[in-house]
């Protein structure tokens, strides 16, 4: 006889991917080159200006301790919750949207010339790296076994090897659980290029106000169903 379990989905991995392309792009492009999402590029772009001798900017210094701390925090946020039987994953999803909306909020209030280093442009910046940083954390906490949602490298890599190992492989049950990555891991790839291309044309169109499209996906998947059921044997 057939019975329900539950099987996970690509949709909100899929909406928090382009939450984390559209975030980043439109940080990049309207707050002076602060990577939300990409802290590894905010890494790199400060190792260069003090390899050169140059100035980085206040945001770019802040974006990676406070992107550690933040990650900390949420992770002890999710262990206050799991020991009271609370799933922590809407509470993290909340706080990302609520992270995010005072990114919007902090931006709009500054006027469509921003300059990102005035202390308002920095405050913000920390609010957009801080969501980003929530929702790093809630993938690995709240939804084990979903691809990452912040980044290409790894899940290019791990869709380029499962590839490779359903075209070459010998084990089929290798084979086979190369196939069920690969049929998560896409979606997130394709959602944050995505969410990058639709960012930087809404922001290119309507400035920081464009931080509405990340805030407002976060919304939905607020309310998005994180698994799906299926019929087993």
């Amino acid at each position: 006889m057939a019975r329900e379990s539950e099987a996970p989905s690509a949709l909100l991995p899929t909406l928090l991917s382009l939450i984390a392309g559209s975030a980043d792009a439109i940080g990049f492009i309207g707050l002076g080159g602060l990577f939300t999402a990409h802290v590894t590029g905010n890494l790199v772009v400060l190792a260069a200006h003090v390899v050169a001798g140059e100035n980085a900017s206040v945001a770019t210094m802040l974006s990676v301790p406070v992107f550690v701390v933040v990650l900390g925090l949420t992770r002890l946020l999710a262990g206050g919750l799991e020991r009271v039987r609370v799933a922590s994953l809407r509470p993290l999803l909340l706080a990302q949207f609520l992270l995010l909306s005072g990114f919007l909020a902090l931006c709009v209030k500054a006027g469509p010339r921003i300059d990102p280093n005035t202390a308002n442009a920095i405050i913000a910046g920390m609010f957009g790296v801080s969501a980003m940083a929530v929702q790093n954390a809630l993938v690995q906490v709240s939804l084990k076994g979903s691809p990452a949602t912040a980044v290409l490298t790894t899940n290019l890599t791990r869709l380029m090897m499962d590839l490779g190992e359903m075209l070459v492989g010998h084990d089929p049950i290798a084979t086979a659980r190369a196939r069920e990555r690969a049929k998560h891991t896409w979606p997130a790839i394709a959602g944050f290029a995505i969410g990058c291309g639709l960012g930087a044309a809404c922001e290119a169109a309507a400035g920081l106000w464009s931080l509405a499209l990340p805030t407002g996906l976060a919304l939905i998947a607020l309310f998005a169903p994180p698994s799906r059921r299926r019929l087993s044997p």
